[in-house]
């Protein structure tokens, strides 16, 4: 159900020429407070306005309100029951308030998630985001509650007919999940040369990280860095270098890279990159250059705790 987040909230839809076109801006700044002050006030004047209503139910899920959010939603699904987008963000509003919720609420409202997913995968047979929900439903779901992996590979194969890249993934998503490492694997490869995405690359990466591969996952960052450029990569191959005291002067190589290429889209601050390079060098038993970074890391970031108590261990070097 995690995905959802990703699926149903990060993609920005705009808007032009209308009363919403601010709403597309604060979204885009991720000020979803006001987004949702200035879309109660226009639902005051346009009370039936399906968009102003979507959208306002995507702003309680960017702050995590899910029982507004579910609000928005079911009010979308009942004035439009044959939306198969409005069943599925009902479907995901309803999960995600489950992942938070006790476990006996959240057994009471399987049904109703089940139901909501399902209803719009019979309404939109090419609906690729609401498979992936039903994979990961299936898949996460214990069995005596219905959850099946037999159920999960269904909507998988369903998602390879509409998208290979997305099928693989899908598969690689469930093996892995299910302790098949040997056919996670496969399938990630296969996603990867299928489409060849950033995302296809990041899937592999963190599967070898967490097979405890992180010899596979820097070499695999290697390779899509050559394909794609990223200045984040470079992020990832030291922060892997310094987790796991491997390579350590190729990962001082990509984080000082990291460093005089940084612009906020990267997305790590820079306080990270000073943190793992003075984790390198406290494996490299170099105190004075560990205390260096360390202290630019606290320089900017004095609160974070792993910054903290990274200094107090170089300091017992």
């Amino acid at each position: 159900m995690r995905k959802f987040i990703y699926l149903l909230l990060f993609p920005i839809v705009s808007f032009s020429q209308t009363p919403l076109d601010s709403i597309d801006y604060f979204f885009r700044q991720k000020q979803f407070e006001k987004a949702e002050i200035q879309l109660t006030a226009y639902l005051k004047k346009q009370p039936k306005s399906p968009k102003a209503i979507e959208l306002l139910g995507d702003t309680y899920g960017h702050q995590e309100k899910w029982d507004e959010a579910i609000a928005s939603y079911k009010q979308l699904v009942d004035a439009n029951p044959k939306s198969a987008e409005y069943h599925y963000k009902y479907g995901g509003a309803l999960g995600m308030k489950a992942l938070a919720a006790s476990k006996l609420t959240a057994l009471g409202m399987v049904g109703d998630i089940e139901a909501a997913f399902l209803k719009a995968a019979e309404l939109d047979p090419k609906h690729v985001n609401v498979r992936w929900a039903l994979v990961e439903y299936y898949t996460k779901l214990p069995g005596i509650l219905g959850g099946s992996i037999n159920k999960s590979l269904k909507y998988a194969y369903q998602l390879e007919q509409l998208s290979k890249v997305d099928g693989y993934l899908a598969k690689g998503y469930i093996y892995e999940y299910d302790n098949e490492p040997e056919l996670a694997e496969k399938y990630y490869k296969l996603a990867i040369n299928q489409g060849g995405s950033l995302w296809c690359y990041d899937k592999l990466t963190t599967f070898y990280e967490k097979q405890k591969q992180p010899e596979k996952a820097l070499a695999n960052l290697e390779v899509a860095k050559e394909k794609h450029k990223r200045n984040a990569l470079d992020y990832q191959m030291g922060k892997i270098a310094a987790e796991y005291n491997i390579e350590l002067q190729k990962g001082v190589q990509c984080l000082q890279t990291y460093l005089k290429n940084y612009s906020p889209e990267d997305g790590v601050p820079k306080a990270w990159a000073h943190y793992r390079l003075s984790q390198i060098y406290a494996h490299k038993k170099n105190k004075e250059a560990a205390l260096k970074y360390i202290d630019l890391a606290l320089a900017e970031s004095p609160k974070t705790k792993s910054f903290k108590d990274e200094r107090l261990k170089i300091l017992r070097l």
